[in-house]
C-alpha cells in the first residue's frame, strides 16, 4: 500500500512539474504587463512568432498596447514597444537585465562555441582597439586593398566599355563579403604561390569558394537559431559548421600574411586564457559571421535603393566625386583606381545618411536581455510595470521606432537625406514633441551594441563609394518593383530579399 501511495505521489509530482514547464499554472501578478501564453503549451507563439516576428508584434501591440508578456518556445517574452522606455532598458545593470543568457545559448547552437567569461572581455578589449581610432584606419586600407584585388584589379586591362550584367544582391554579397573576409583573416602568402599575381588569384577564388559555402549555411541560419530545421537540414548544417571549423581553423589561419590585429589579438588573448584550439576554431567561425553576414545585405539595398532613386543617386555621386578631386584624385579616362582613405569616408554626409536610412527600413535585430530580479519599469504614460525574473525583455526597434511614422514621416519612403541638414550636421528627432535618443537602432544599443560598427560602416561606404566613382550603373528593367523582404529573417539583423533583381555597370570612363 505504501508502495502504491509513493508511486502515486511521484506521477502527481511529475505530471504538476510537466504543467509548470508547459506553462499552465502561469499568471498574470498585480503590476505585471498583460500576459498572453497562447494556446499551446510549452511552445505558446512559437510557431507565429518565428513565420512573420513583425505582423504578430504588431497584432500583440494593439491587442494588449505597448508593454506585454507572451510564451514563445518554454520561454516568456515581455516585449517593450515604447521608445521611451529604452534608454532605462539599455542601461540597466547586468545584475538585473542580462544579455549575454541569450547570446550564449544561440551562440551555442548556432556556432558551436561555448563563450567563457573571457570571451567577453576579449572581444570588448580587441574591438575597441582594432576598429575603432588608428585601429579602424589600418583596418580601413587593408579593406581598400581587398576592394581593389576583388572589384578593380582589371580596370586598367584596357578593355572596352562594355556593359556587364549581374545579380544585384549576389554581386554585392559577394564582394563585400570577401572583401571583409580578406582584410580581417589575411591573404595569401606570395611566396607560396609563387609570385604576387598569383597570389592574388588564389585569394580570389579561394574568398569566392567560402563564400559560396557561407551562402549555404547563412539560408539556414533562421531556422537553425529557432532549432526548427529539418533533419536533413540539420545534417547540412553540422557539415557547413565543420567545413568553416577547418577552413578558419587557427593553423590556417596563422599561415596567411596580413592577418589583422583584431582577429589576430583575440586568439592569442583567448590562448593565453586557457581556451582549447578546438574552440577557437570555433571562435573563428563566429566572428566571420558577425563580421560579414550583414555588411553584404545592406550594401545591396543601399545601392537598389539609390538605383531606384536617381536623384539620391546622383547627389550621393557628386559627393563622392568631390570628395575625390579634394584628395588629389580625380576619376577621369586614365586615371589610376582611387584609394579612399578612413579620412576621406569621414567626409560623406549624404552618404552616411542615404546607409542610415538604409539601415531604418532593412536593419531589424531583436535585442533581448534575462530578467535576473524583479524589475520596474515606467513607460512614458507614467505606468509602472514589474518585469518577472527568469522571463527575457525584448526589444523590437524596427517597429518601434524605424517605421513609427509618428518619428519618421512617411516611414516606408527612401529618403536619403532624411538623417541630416542642409549644413551636413545630423537631425533631431521627436515624438509627440518629446526628443528621442533612440531613433534607428540597426547596431543594438547598451552594453550589448554592435563593437564592429565603425568598421562595418567603413567597409559598405567604401564599396558604395568605389561603384559610384568608377562604374555606370543601372537597373536591366528600371521599372521592376523593390523585392520584398524574406519575413523569415526578421530579428537576425539585415533582411535580405525574397528573389534577386538584375543591374548592369560598366566603366564610367
Amino acid at each position: 500500500m505504501a508502495l502504491w501511495v509513493i508511486l502515486l505521489c511521484a506521477l502527481v509530482s511529475s505530471l504538476l512539474g510537466g504543467l509548470y514547464v508547459l506553462g499552465v499554472f502561469r499568471r498574470q501578478r498585480p503590476n505585471e504587463p498583460p500576459l498572453d501564453k497562447g494556446t499551446i503549451p510549452w511552445l505558446g507563439y512559437l510557431l507565429e512568432f518565428q513565420k512573420d516576428t513583425s505582423e504578430f508584434l504588431k497584432r500583440m501591440q494593439r491587442k494588449h498596447g505597448d508593454v506585454f508578456t507572451v510564451l514563445i518556445g518554454g520561454y516568456y517574452f515581455t516585449f517593450v514597444m515604447d521608445p521611451f522606455c529604452f534608454g532605462s532598458i539599455v542601461k540597466e545593470s547586468r545584475a538585473k537585465l542580462d544579455f549575454r543568457t541569450n547570446a550564449t545559448q544561440l551562440v551555442l547552437r548556432v556556432f558551436g562555441y561555448k563563450p567563457t567569461e573571457a570571451t567577453h572581455s576579449v572581444v570588448h578589449t580587441s574591438s575597441t582597439k582594432h576598429l575603432m581610432g588608428d585601429g579602424l584606419t589600418v583596418l580601413t586600407q587593408a579593406t581598400m586593398e581587398s576592394f581593389r584585388k576583388l572589384l578593380l584589379f582589371n580596370m586598367s586591362s584596357g578593355e572596352k566599355r562594355v556593359w556587364q550584367e549581374e545579380n544585384l544582391f549576389h554581386y554585392c554579397y559577394n564582394i563585400v563579403f570577401r572583401a571583409g573576409y580578406l582584410a580581417l583573416y589575411g591573404t595569401e602568402p606570395p611566396q607560396g604561390a609563387g609570385n604576387k599575381e598569383k597570389a592574388e588569384e588564389q585569394d580570389r577564388l579561394h574568398s569566392n569558394q567560402l563564400f559560396q559555402e557561407f551562402r549555404k549555411y547563412d539560408r539556414l541560419f533562421p531556422r537553425l537559431a529557432f532549432a526548427l530545421l529539418s533533419p536533413k537540414d540539420k545534417r547540412e548544417a553540422e557539415r557547413l559548421k565543420r567545413h568553416f571549423w577547418n577552413m578558419l581553423s587557427v593553423k590556417k589561419v596563422w599561415q596567411k600574411d596580413n592577418i589583422s590585429s583584431w582577429i589576430s589579438d583575440q586568439d592569442q588573448l583567448l590562448a593565453e586564457n586557457g581556451v582549447p584550439e578546438y574552440m577557437r576554431n570555433r571562435f573563428m567561425f563566429m566572428l566571420l559571421w558577425a563580421s560579414q553576414g550583414n555588411t553584404g545585405p545592406t550594401a545591396f539595398w543601399l545601392l537598389l535603393y539609390l538605383l531606384k532613386h536617381p536623384e539620391a543617386l546622383q547627389a550621393v555621386r557628386d559627393e563622392v566625386d568631390k570628395v575625390s578631386r579634394e584628395s588629389g584624385q580625380e576619376v577621369k579616362a586614365g586615371s589610376p583606381p582611387v584609394t579612399v582613405t578612413r579620412d576621406m569616408l569621414n567626409q560623406t554626409p549624404l552618404l552616411d545618411s542615404a546607409l542610415e536610412e538604409t539601415l531604418r527600413l532593412v536593419a531589424a535585430p531583436l535585442l533581448v536581455r534575462a530578467v535576473l530580479e524583479d524589475t520596474c519599469l515606467r513607460t512614458s504614460s507614467g505606468t509602472e510595470f514589474t518585469l518577472r525574473k527568469g522571463d527575457r525583455v525584448a526589444l523590437f526597434p524596427h517597429i518601434s521606432v524605424q517605421m513609427n511614422p509618428e518619428i519618421h514621416e512617411e516611414p516606408h519612403v527612401f529618403k536619403y537625406d532624411r538623417f541630416v541638414n542642409p549644413d551636413g550636421t545630423r537631425k533631431d528627432f521627436y515624438r509627440n514633441g518629446k526628443k528621442l535618443k533612440f531613433v534607428n537602432m540597426p547596431w543594438g544599443a547598451g552594453v550589448s551594441t554592435c563593437p564592429g560598427r565603425f568598421f562595418a560602416t567603413a567597409e559598405m561606404k567604401l564599396f558604395v563609394f568605389l561603384m559610384l566613382s568608377h562604374f555606370e550603373l543601372e537597373l536591366v528593367d528600371g521599372e521592376e518593383e523593390i523585392p520584398a523582404i524574406d519575413i523569415s529573417r526578421w530579428g537576425f539583423g539585415t533582411m535580405q530579399p525574397v528573389r534577386d533583381i538584375r543591374f548592369r555597370y560598366r566603366p564610367r570612363f
